[in-house]
């Protein structure tokens, strides 16, 4: 147990150093990390809560936290990333996600982005789901019923913002997806889509969503 500690230890270490010295921008867009993948794969061997849906391993699960890498990206990042020259100008201030318990085998999430858009400034994305699942192990069924958009600085102009437009999905155009927490501890998180694409998360004490990064940090 003792040497496990401290191998945990010391791969959080290393992974951190590493995602911080490749910088946000790059850490959640695609690219080519397979150092920081294999450093991932060994802590999902370390796996120190195994079953994170269990009800007593919820209180660990829960919380607000930041997503600091992304294997091949995220939904956004891969779309922008297609559009010529906009990567480049584009800047990424801050990705989140916040867990809050709901019902029974039940968890209400908010997944949200501070993006600085060329000339029009700081913009909010937020989606807003549900996890839920069967057996009480790792692996939930993702479902999104709301998106959101807020320009939270128009145009780079300061203590002004523009209305939010939130956008419900009807039911009948809800589609699930999986979703496995492969890694947990009091500070890391790793999750896992449905194709193996790979997101580490850490966890912060502060609220993200509903003020711009700056005013919270």
């Amino acid at each position: 147990m003792v040497r496990n500690d401290a191998t945990q230890l010391a791969l959080k270490t290393e992974l951190l150093q590493r995602v911080e010295a490749l910088g946000l921008q790059q850490a959640l867009f695609p690219s080519n990390a397979e150092p920081i993948n294999e450093i991932v794969y060994q802590l999902e061997n370390l796996n120190p809560i195994p079953n994170p849906l269990h009800p007593d391993s919820l209180p660990s699960l829960l919380g607000n936290w930041e997503l600091i890498y992304a294997s091949r990206g995220t939904v956004v990042t891969r779309q922008l990333a297609s559009i010529p020259d906009l990567g480049e100008t584009l800047k990424i201030k801050r990705v989140w996600q916040t867990l809050v318990a709901g019902d029974t085998q039940k968890i209400c999430a908010s997944n949200g982005a501070f993006l600085d858009l060329p000339l029009l400034g700081e913009w909010r994305l937020q989606a807003d789901g549900v996890w839920t699942w069967d057996t009480p192990d790792r692996t939930a069924n993702v479902t999104f019923n709301a998106f959101s958009l807020q320009a939270t600085k128009p145009f780079n102009l300061e203590n002004w913002s523009l209305p939010e437009l939130k956008i419900p999905v009807w039911e009948f155009f809800r589609n699930q997806a999986l979703w496995t927490t492969s890694y947990l501890d009091p500070e890391i998180r790793v999750g896992r889509g449905a194709t193996g694409n790979l997101f580490v998360f850490r966890r912060r004490d502060r609220v993200f969503n509903g003020a711009s990064p700056e005013l919270i940090d």
